[in-house]
């Protein structure tokens, strides 16, 4: 890898660990760093075991030879690798659940859960069926290769579930597996970690099919992107961790930030979308990427579908909470004005509940309120900056193509996910063809279009920045064509 990129790995993912906090610090709810056993505190777990590494390139190297002794176990034993990962998230999921909500402090335990017992959708070996063809001049097979080893980047907002569906879908491609999960969510990705490859172990004989560097460093993540066996990396992240990847000169699957807008248009029934969004918007506060973020609705149905919101659950803020809870949730970056182009998010806000949302905003919601909305302007922070909180704005627009240009320009370009609520096929034709998302539901929560109350497989990968969109065991393969020429038809 050049210098050059080297560098700006090194300056961009620095900047992200700046921003998030550095691994092994002590946090203010009492967190302690990885402890060494020179002394008092816990004794460090022993090193190059179940997947667990204090060096980067140790954990890759184990990989390699647990990639090597999988590829002899065949079909079978990747297939066995699956139902082990499946069965644990299915098992462990209140007590998992528990762990990663207690480490990060974001998000909501009930969907932390879900989303551990929601593994079993993820698709497996079943997902690589062969493509084959005969004719006159013989027969041409073409397979769903391996790549080998494969580095992962795994976010705060959903750790434990996003390191299984990655294990599930690479491992089902015949792949192994490095992680350097986020700094502050590593210790249950470190837990989950152990147990799969203590499982895998006593099951096929083969450990570190799934490693995982602690603690994580900005050194670890440098390390894993240049090492020999590492042919592909799999980044889960926002811009900055995105961008690192795409520069390290490796083909990299790279599920980039989101800002999903939705339309309600007035043409289906208002309770049912208010319902739909409530849940998407409320799903694990807000966490996940594909979560409705900001809402454009007709004007002339703009009172009613706020009523509708209320009747749902979904607390209501005056104009000056909403601009005390905005206030306290965007920081002008130091030596920038008001009109910063790009407000840092307050990351002690993400992911909380609207009960202490409400707090900050000086509002008073009744115990259990899962969602706070306001009616804002279209180009209010809100709006255009992504928040991951249970918070919704909402903006009245006079006619669906303004809906679709603010959606449009809410959304940045990132092409990741959008909604409508609408019964009229040309809008919904026409706000596909406008922001041309990776995802886009029509009539249902986002979480429809992970398989929650709509069709279709789940994974917290989805691949928007660079095409591959939501992944499956396919995304980690090489195409592999096998020709035999000769007139072998019998027919």
């Amino acid at each position: 890898m050049s210098t050059v990129n080297e560098n700006l790995i090194r300056d961009v993912v620095a900047e992200v660990l700046q921003r998030l906090g550095s691994a092994g610090r002590i946090s203010a709810e009492g967190a302690s760093a990885p402890a060494s056993s020179n002394g008092g505190g816990r004794v460090r777990p022993a090193r190059g075991r179940h997947g667990i590494f204090s060096d980067a390139d140790e954990a890759c190297a184990a990989a390699h030879d647990a990639f090597l002794q999988l590829a002899e176990k065949g079909v079978a034993g990747r297939a066995k690798v699956i139902e082990i990962v499946k069965s644990l998230c299915e098992r462990n999921a209140r007590e998992w659940g528990r762990l990663e909500l207690d480490e990060t402090k974001i998000g909501r335990l009930d969907h932390k859960i879900q989303k551990l017992q929601g593994q079993r959708g993820v698709p497996g070996v079943e997902f690589l069926s062969p493509y084959a063809l005969s004719g006159d001049h013989g027969i041409t097979l073409e397979e769903y290769a391996p790549f080998g080893v494969i580095g992962a980047i795994t976010p705060s907002t959903h750790s434990i579930p996003t390191m299984a569906c990655n294990i599930i879908s690479m491992v089902a491609a015949g792949n192994t597996v490095v992680f350097n999960a986020h700094p502050s969510a590593y210790r249950c990705a470190v837990t989950a970690a152990r147990a799969f490859n203590q499982a895998i172990e006593h099951e096929l004989g083969i450990d570190n099919v799934a490693c995982i560097v602690e603690p994580p460093t900005l050194e670890s993540f440098n390390a894993i992107a240049r090492n020999e066996h590492v042919r592909l990396l799999c980044v889960t992240g926002g811009p900055g961790v995105v961008k690192a990847a795409m520069a390290s000169g490796k083909r990299a699957i790279c599920a980039g930030p989101g800002n999903p807008p939705v339309l309600v248009d007035g043409t289906s029934c208002l309770r049912n979308a208010a319902k739909q969004i409530v849940f998407g918007a409320a799903y694990d506060n807000n966490l996940l990427c594909i979560g409705e973020k900001e809402v454009f609705v007709l004007e002339k149905f703009a009172d009613a579908f706020m009523a509708a919101l209320e009747g749902q659950g979904a607390h209501r803020l005056s104009d000056a909470q909403v601009e005390r809870l905005a206030k306290e949730s965007f920081q002008v970056p130091p030596g920038q004005g008001a009109g910063c182009p790009h407000p840092i998010l307050n990351r002690d806000l993400v992911g909380r509940d609207a009960e202490v949302l409400a707090r900050v905003a000086g509002a008073n919601v009744p115990p259990g309120t899962q969602l706070l909305f306001a009616e804002t302007g279209a180009d209010h922070v809100f709006v255009q900056e992504e928040q991951m909180m249970p918070f919704l704005p909402i903006v009245r627009v006079r006619s669906v193509e303004e809906g679709i240009r603010e959606a449009k320009k809410a959304e940045r370009g990132y092409r990741h996910s959008a909604m409508i609520h609408s019964h009229d096929v040309e809008h919904m034709t026409a706000m596909a063809r406008a922001l041309d998302t990776t995802l886009f539901v029509k009539n249902g929560s986002c979480m429809a279009g992970l398989g929650l109350g709509g069709e279709g497989y789940p994974n917290f990968s989805i691949a928007t920045a660079t095409g591959e969109g939501v992944c499956n065991p396919r995304t980690f393969t090489r195409v592999r064509r096998c020709v035999m020429v000769d007139k072998l038809r019998i027919f």
